[in-house]
Parts: C-alpha cells; sequence; structure tokens
C-alpha cells in the first residue's frame, strides 16, 4: 500500500488507536528483526517469531483499514 505522508501524520495525530496499534506494530517488527539476526533459533524461538509475525500483519491490515477510512471520508 503507498500510503500518503500527510495522510499518515494526520491519522497519528487524530486516532488513538492508530497511534498504539503503529507503536505496537514497530515493537513487533523490531522483535522479527532480532529473531532473523540470529544465526541459530530454537523450535521455540521461532514458534514465537512465527506469533509475532502474524500479530504484525493483523496490526498492519487494521491500520490500513483505518487509514482507507480516513482516505474515503477526507474524498
Amino acid at each position: 500500500m503507498n500510503i500518503n505522508p500527510d495522510l499518515l501524520e494526520k491519522v497519528q495525530k487524530e486516532n488513538d488507536e492508530f497511534r498504539g496499534l503503529y507503536k505496537e506494530h514497530i515493537t513487533l517488527k523490531q522483535k522479527v528483526e532480532e529473531f532473523n539476526k540470529m544465526k541459530i533459533i530454537t523450535p521455540e524461538q521461532e514458534i514465537e517469531k512465527k506469533k509475532h509475525q502474524k500479530q504484525k500483519l493483523s496490526l498492519k491490515d487494521r491500520m490500513e483499514r483505518i487509514l482507507h477510512e480516513y482516505e474515503s471520508s477526507a474524498n
């Protein structure tokens, strides 16, 4: 999805839910990146990594719906 930076800034300022989702998404992204940096990963860590990836995708989907709602209301 190509996000207008002005729209993103507006939604972050105005929408508490979006702001929380965005922060959580960044946190999960960092956790996944840490797992990706590991040379050896245990089965438990792999499960945790996959869990984080699924949560991150779910958050992204919700953020995109919120952005779309803002875009629709602006037009």
